[in-house]
């Protein structure tokens, strides 16, 4: 489609030159002689190179346009109209210091020759010989309004592309960081349910020859577990919703006000479980209450699951600007079956790392398995409270 558009802009250069050939000497109007029809055709049909190269287009049309005072046609921009668009061009594509040293000797080459061949050369003639010479520049100017006009937008667009980018490298991001944090959350939730359930299963089963009332109870306890892990289950799926539908559930997130209610669920699945608390305690920011909950639960998981033992100790220490949360097992009692390494570990130093906190897990040298979390606090305020509301003081609950 570009061969239409070269072809019109030869067109009304020629027209132009046409045109410029209508004014005399006299400042009369009559047709455009013969070397007006000569110089307009030579001088546009260059135009198509100025594309390609745009110094030699222009230097071809400004020798063109030095012809005519020489063959008796009167100077004036119409009959250059080649040469200011060959001007224009060439300040489009060319460096600055280019269009400076090929346009200001082609403005002077263009009237330079003009007084010679005028016998009477007035004041007017000087003023018309002046928009000559000027026009060329005036077209160069024009295009370097052009080419920056064309770089701006080009910014602009590398700008817009590059924000999109990023902008859609960011909904990956955080596409990611939902789904591990999901992933999380149902690791927890499935991990903790299912090993408690499988504890009282195991209590029931060794029970129900001897002792069929504590077998009923295990049962009964299985059942609560089992739906307890489906209403979790269901919450945690249910972040997955549409933010518009009601059928989303809405109940708040675990916190450490309900570890007490967690460590009664363990001590039933046959875990003696001890809680020690430290320190005035304070209402955590949401995001330290459930991760300080989900390492409780999970380490407590984890006891039940891979560790020889069938009691464990639970610490919580307040200080002003952290709390920290200690799982100790002591490493005593029958040993577990082998298990498969899992990701309980790797989830806990995700959630700590993500508040902010540090998590330590290994071996104890006196025997056993120990967890321990530290999680940020925000400033301490006058007002304290205990987790479930009791005085600011030390205490242990079994």
């Amino acid at each position: 489609m570009w061969w239409w558009r070269e072809a019109a802009v030869v067109a009304v250069a020629f027209v132009l030159c046409l045109l410029g050939g209508l004014l005399h000497d006299d400042d009369t109007l009559a047709p455009p002689p013969a070397p007006t029809y000569l110089i307009a055709a030579v001088s546009s049909a260059m135009l198509p190179a100025r594309h390609r190269a745009p110094v030699a287009t222009t230097m071809a049309t400004t020798v063109c346009g030095m012809l005519v005072a020489p063959l008796g046609l009167l100077p004036s921009p119409l009959v250059i109209a080649p040469a200011l668009i060959s001007a224009y061009s060439l300040a489009v594509r060319s460096e600055l210091r280019v269009v400076v040293a090929v346009l200001l000797p082609s403005a002077a080459l263009l009237v330079a020759f003009t007084p010679f061949f005028e016998t009477d050369f007035s004041w007017e003639d000087t003023s018309r010989l002046v928009t000559v010479a000027a026009s060329p520049l005036v077209a160069a100017v024009f295009g370097r309004s052009a080419q920056h006009r064309r770089a701006y937008l080009t910014v602009v667009q590398e700008r817009a592309r590059r924000a999109e980018e990023t902008r859609d490298s960011e909904a990956r991001r955080k596409v990611a960081e939902e789904r591990v944090r999901i992933a999380r959350e149902l690791h927890d939730l499935v991990a903790h349910q299912i090993t408690l359930a499988n504890a009282q299963a195991a209590v029931a089963a060794h029970l129900f020859d001897t002792r069929p009332e504590q077998t009923r109870a295990s049962l009964e306890e299985l059942v609560k577990t089992t739906r307890q892990a489906l209403d979790d289950l269901r919450a945690t799926v249910g972040l997955l919703r549409q933010p518009d539908d009601t059928s989303a559930p809405t109940d708040p997130a675990p916190g450490l006000s309900q570890v007490p209610a967690l460590l009664s669920a363990f001590r039933r699945a046959g875990l003696e479980v001890w809680m020690h608390e430290d320190g005035t305690a304070r209402l955590p920011p949401p995001a330290v209450d459930l991760t300080a909950y989900r390492i409780i639960q999970e380490a407590l998981t984890n006891v039940t699951k891979h560790a020889p033992t069938s009691s464990a100790h639970v610490r919580i220490a307040w200080n002003r600007d952290h709390v920290t949360v200690t799982v100790t097992d002591n490493g005593s009692g029958s040993p577990t079956p082998e298990r498969p390494p899992g990701h309980g570990l790797i989830g806990m130093r995700e959630r700590a790392t993500a508040v902010g906190g540090t998590l330590t897990a290994g071996a104890r040298l006196q025997g056993g398995f120990l967890v321990c979390a530290l999680l940020p606090l925000p400033a301490a305020e006058n007002t304290a409270r205990r987790t479930d509301g009791t005085p600011a003081e030390a205490r242990d609950t079994l």
